[in-house]
């Protein structure tokens, strides 16, 4: 068992998500034992064993980096495993996250569903929008030319004309906003349900759509004074929730910890699943075995990822200089898996493995004066009693913590809790 440096330097970078294809599956690991449950087996249960044939929607967050994304590919798998026809993509993709409306996202599903429903040789006739799209072109002329009125073909081209325009894109959006009720009832009546019919004809069970990267949405103001995630998930989400298929939205965390919740468990009906960080450590501070043991299993992974776990301890020391290094390394990341692994990239950057303890503190010793250079005099109080009661409060100041990720949240045998990014707990600010 040798070190491939190319590989591993590879599997480290931070803003690659796994796709889970044959390429990556050695690199996952399963930490729903440590999470507080497997909530994307509950997530596929709520598709597949509970309302096969009736439309669900259910929400899923967590800290950006945590992983969804890794998770949300996982769900993707089992629901296809289940005879499912299952489209899913991520919204940065077609949206511009710092200004987003119901109708770009109701837009942007019903394109990713056409695409793929084309893939399968399932091609719907869509009289609305082929009407529709004609008004665009006459009314937009010169400014918005659009060639053609093929469905998927249109909206693509809408989207890359107005993501890059923020005028054009308000233009469109006031023409298409009072329209918006016919929009989603075209979707349903003209896509969704022609289209779950041919999928059944097909063999298939159904239709789940699975909307990453709602949850980067910016926290900006509207026009109506809501700031950006509770207008599209509160005031709209009515709307949303009526897609006549199987949905799974991401949605930002802080909404999940903010007096908003109930608005939007009353909304959709359900309460939002988290995907809280991997516990380090319990409440009381001291180690949690089994989530470093994970976190361990993380790192060499990207190693040794076709070994099995016990034969990848045997390796460390072609990774590390020490077991305690590694341990350093994932204690400090709090558990959070892109935190874990920008630092190990850092690393690596700067040595070739095995990686020193002493590289290790320079790197963490780096991201500290990093965080330390954001954080305000009213930040660092509001942090220091996060330490103290290991809870957040319903306000704005406190949202912002966890937004920025200088707070973390932990979930394990039906106990939640709060704790300040282990990094910064390293300043003397935070020393008792």
């Amino acid at each position: 068992m040798t070190l491939d440096l190319h590989q591993f330097y590879q599997a480290c970078n931070p803003s690659k998500a796994l796709s889970l294809g044959e390429e990556d599956q050695g690199y996952y690991i399963d930490f729903s034992p440590v999470r507080g449950g497997n909530i994307i087996q509950e997530l596929a249960r709520t598709i597949t064993r509970l309302a096969p044939d009736s439309p669900t929607c259910q929400l899923f967050t967590g800290h950006v980096g945590c992983g969804k994304s890794t998770e949300l590919i996982c769900l993707k798998a089992l629901v296809a495993q289940a005879n499912f026809h299952v489209v899913y993509f991520e919204s940065s993709e077609d949206l511009d996250l710092a200004d987003v409306d119901v109708t770009d996202i109701l837009l942007a599903i019903a394109r990713q569903v056409s695409e793929s429903l084309e893939a399968v040789d399932i091609e719907l006739e869509l009289p609305y929008f082929r009407q529709l799209f004609q008004s665009i072109g006459d009314i937009f002329k010169p400014t918005l030319a659009i060639a053609d009125h093929h469905f998927s073909t249109t909206i693509a081209e809408l989207t890359a004309r107005t993501k890059d325009s923020p005028k054009l894109r308000n233009q469109l959006r006031q023409y298409l906003e009072p329209r918006t009720n016919g929009i989603l009832n075209a979707i349903n009546q003209e896509l969704l349900e022609p289209a779950i019919a041919a999928l059944k004809q097909q063999g298939k069970q159904g239709l789940a759509v699975i909307i990453d990267n709602l949850d980067r949405i910016d926290n900006t103001p509207k026009s109506t004074g809501r700031h950006q995630p509770s207008y599209l998930f509160i005031d709209r989400g009515e709307q949303l929730k009526k897609l006549n298929c199987h949905v799974v939205y991401t949605l930002p965390l802080e909404l999940v910890f903010s007096s908003d919740l109930g608005l939007i468990t009353n909304r959709f009906g359900i309460v939002p699943k988290v995907l809280a960080m991997i516990p380090v450590c319990q409440r009381d501070g001291c180690l949690y075995p089994e989530g470093m043991a994970l976190l361990r299993q993380l790192v060499l992974a990207r190693a040794f990822p076709n070994e099995t776990p016990e034969q990848r301890l045997q390796g460390l020391d072609q990774v590390f200089d020490t077991p305690e290094t590694l341990d350093r390394l994932c204690r400090i990341s709090g558990g959070h898996v892109r935190n874990l692994l920008m630092l190990l990239y850092r690393c690596l950057q700067r040595e070739d493995p095995p990686l020193s303890r002493t590289c290790i503190e320079q790197v963490i010793q780096q991201r500290l004066s990093e965080l330390l250079l954001a954080l305000s005099v009213p930040e660092i109080k509001s942090l220091k009693r996060v330490m103290a009661e290991k809870h957040i409060r319903h306000d704005p100041s406190d949202q912002l913590l966890l937004h920025s990720m200088f707070v973390f949240e932990y979930r394990s045998e039906g106990e939640s809790w709060f704790d300040i990014n282990p990094i910064l707990a390293e300043s003397p600010e935070f020393q008792p």
